[in-house]
């Protein structure tokens, strides 16, 4: 294994176990560079921003990130501001699974660090940027703990932390899980094989989806 550049040794330190980068630095740098303009909205740690009008990426499923993004690239899933961050700057789609790798790998704290005395600001600045806390949104969290696990967890997982090409739910912003959830509705996105009025979003009562996302924001804390 070729030794990690001076560069990187230092990145990692600063990230610490929050990235499990590739093994190779020029992999590494590789990722880093394809993610760069990204991080202007998404953030450095792929946390999102703006109180979620720029939604977590940070560990997505990878293979739902390279869909999306071949999504935003031939325009199938319209999204003006991911035009020149897809489709001008030509990604390939070995760079779309380099950028969905590096992404999935990173894991976002939802508890406030403990910091020993002899931390330094650097240090504790950076331990706060990690960490992502999803506010809880209002509901009644037993009926979207049902309506959850009987429509949406064959799918997106018991913990909705994903399956497949099904993204991660839990650790989301609301307010953007809410703006997609609005889109489907919509028809302005296709939700998976869905056509038309038909799959499960429109058998649900608008309370019922915000329980869910109620429920959504009550086991992100069980998260370390």
């Amino acid at each position: 294994m070729r030794k990690l550049k001076p560069v990187f040794v230092l990145l990692g330190a600063l990230l610490g176990a929050c990235v499990a980068f590739p093994a190779h630095a020029d992999d590494f740098d590789k990722a880093k560079e394809i993610y760069g303009p990204c991080a202007a909205c998404h953030g450095e740690f792929g946390a999102g921003g703006k109180k979620g009008e720029y939604p977590r990426i940070a560990g997505q499923l990878p293979k739902y990130i390279e869909q999306q993004l071949k999504a935003f690239q031939k325009r199938v899933r319209i999204n003006i501001p991911m035009v020149p961050y897809t489709e001008e700057r030509e990604l390939s789609d070995t760079d779309m699974k380099e950028v969905a790798a590096f992404l999935t790998q990173i894991e976002l704290p939802t508890k406030q660090p403990v910091f020993k005395d002899s931390d330094d600001a650097l240090t504790r600045l950076l331990a706060m940027e990690k960490v992502m806390i999803v506010p809880r949104a209002e509901g009644d969290i037993e009926n979207g703990q049902k309506i959850y696990q009987k429509n949406c967890a064959a799918c997106h997982g018991k913990a909705g932390k994903g399956r497949g090409m099904f993204p991660r739910l839990v650790g989301q912003y609301t307010i953007y899980l809410k703006k997609q959830v609005d889109a489907y509705l919509k028809g302005d996105r296709p939700h998976d094989e869905e056509t038309a009025k038909e799959g499960v979003l429109y058998t649900l009562q608008a309370k019922d989806i915000q329980d869910a996302l109620a429920y959504l924001t009550s086991i992100q804390e069980a998260e370390q």
